[in-house]
């Protein structure tokens, strides 16, 4: 008899055993799994695979296998496939992207260190200077790294798994938003753009620890953005 993936999982986790030198949860063999749960060997090793793919299950030849935390390829998998199927609109990737971030930036005012701080200004300072050079590309990844230095600040991994798969979904969108912005804010000789130096005031309530300041600074930053690329 076959049960849903939640309920293999469940039955899995009650029969899995924590490996002395690791901790890791072990599981009974093929053979003691199909007795216990009332399966065919078949029907037992589909699921397995499945949620082995789904990075429920890390099976080794010779090792065994052992149940295990899916990373943030999983959720990257669910938000693709959702806004693929049409079940998720961009503009809500983007509007839970801004809820999250505020609350980020706010976390990050009462965790982030001296260290911490420098490297978001270093972030920005080599947005400002790629964008200077015409270097669009280096711009980008120095904005998308600033917002993912936030969440290593903050250091929760519920908010770092929403991230990455958030970041991946909208990554695309974000490509483009820049793209949009720069075509329409552009640069003159010894001028910097808003989009890049918004970040600044991110950086400074940061630092002084302010955490209201770091929430509406980020409220700032999505303002700016969206200004400028008319919520594209």
């Amino acid at each position: 008899m076959g049960m849903d993936l939640a309920a293999l999982l469940q039955n899995l986790a009650e029969r899995a055993t924590p490996e002395a030198e690791t901790g890791r949860l072990r599981l009974p063999t093929e053979r003691e799994l199909v007795a216990s749960l009332d399966m065919s060997r078949g029907a037992l090793r589909e699921q397995l695979s499945m949620l082995e793919i789904l990075g429920f299950l890390d099976r080794t030849q010779g090792r065994g296998s052992y149940l295990d935390a899916p990373d943030a390829h999983f959720i990257r998998l669910y938000f693709d496939l959702c806004r693929q199927l049409g079940h998720l609109s961009n503009e809500q990737f983007s509007s839970a992207r801004e809820m999250l971030e505020v609350s980020v930036a706010e976390a990050a005012a009462r965790k982030a260190t001296a260290d911490d701080v420098d490297d978001l200004r270093d972030l920005v300072d080599q947005m400002i200077r790629a964008s200077s050079d015409g270097n669009d590309d280096c711009a980008l990844e120095a904005d998308l790294e600033f917002h993912s230095r936030l969440y290593r600040i903050v250091d929760n991994p519920i908010f770092t798994l929403l991230h990455d798969g958030l970041s991946h979904a909208l990554r695309s969108e974000v490509v483009e938003r820049r793209r949009v912005a720069v075509e329409r804010e552009p640069l003159l000789p010894g001028k910097t753009r808003v989009i890049d130096t918004v970040h600044y005031g991110i950086v400074e309530a940061i630092g002084e620890r302010d955490t209201e300041g770091a929430r509406l600074a980020m409220r700032r930053h999505f303002t700016v953005w969206s200004s400028l690329t008319g919520g594209n």
